[in-house]
């Protein structure tokens, strides 16, 4: 279940104790992903939080993860 089917908010990426720490590898592989189909760059310097908040960005233009 996610956090939305069982009614409690998402956590904002803001409020991750990690949130300053490099992005993941998984993170910069699904960015690479998105960004290709939406005809962007991405920076390779993004926190977690950055990347996290850009991938929900992307995924609204491309249409994923829905």
């Amino acid at each position: 279940m996610t956090n939305a089917s069982m009614g409690s908010p998402e956590k904002d990426p803001e409020d991750w104790v990690t949130r300053d720490e490099p992005m993941t590898g998984p993170q910069r592989s699904y960015l690479g992903t998105l960004a290709r189909e939406a005809g962007q760059d991405v920076p390779a310097d993004l926190t977690k939080a950055q990347a996290s908040e850009l991938i929900d960005r992307l995924q609204e233009k491309t249409g994923r993860g829905r």
